[in-house]
């Protein structure tokens, strides 16, 4: 399982990845100029999204567009009434949300979030990417987001997961920390977690290349 950190973490220099958090974010926070993606992580139309932690809800389907994904009309049916306590049990067994540089144990292939993966892409016209940030919408601390951009800039295949996990733990979590202190430093609220800054990082250096 191939697996490199961006080039703008490969130095101890912050400056870089700084500057590619700003850019996204914007500074002051989601201000003029950030990026659209940007209002992933706090959408809540409904007010209701603490609440709403083992459920795919309306605001989860809104908040994957502003990520560049759709969910077909197939799918929303299925997430929101037709198959929603299957998905509400499968976010349960999952457990609450927390730092994947927590999760102590590889993740075999009968780990739960797999599960929950495994069903998301059973339904219509939702790949590994959707996938992804549908989950990462209720986990984020837990479930990094995997698309094209993100897997070039890492090296990495569909296996993400388990090789972030490991490079988050490495060294006392040294990355994990970082990923930290990078927040602190762009101003951005406590409650985007170290997996969400990853991404941003990644993403952001990979359209930078034209990826």
């Amino acid at each position: 399982m191939a697996f490199q950190l961006p080039e703008s973490l490969q130095s101890s220099d912050d400056d870089a990845a700084l500057a590619l958090l700003t850019r996204y974010y914007g500074r002051p926070f989601a201000g003029p100029g950030s990026a659209v993606g940007a209002a992933f992580d706090h959408w809540d139309s409904t007010g209701t999204r603490v609440q709403d932690v083992d459920r795919f809800t309306a605001d989860d389907l809104v908040a994957v567009t502003f990520l560049s994904v759709d969910v077909s009309a197939t799918a929303a049916r299925a997430l929101l009434r037709e198959r929603a306590d299957e998905f509400a049990a499968l976010l349960a067994d999952v457990g609450q949300d927390r730092d994947l540089v927590d999760e102590v144990d590889p993740l075999a292939d009968d780990w739960a979030g797999w599960a929950v993966m495994s069903a998301l892409r059973g339904l219509d016209r939702i790949g590994p990417t959707t996938a992804s940030k549908l989950l990462a919408r209720k986990r984020p601390r837990l479930r990094p987001i995997w698309d094209t951009v993100v897997t070039k800039v890492t090296g990495s295949t569909e296996q993400q997961w388990e090789p972030l996990r490991q490079a988050l733990r490495a060294d006392d979590a040294a990355l994990h920390h970082r990923l930290l202190r990078l927040r602190a430093a762009a101003g951005l609220p406590d409650d985007i977690g170290a997996l969400r800054i990853f991404d941003v990082i990644c993403w952001r250096e990979g359209k930078d290349r034209g990826w």
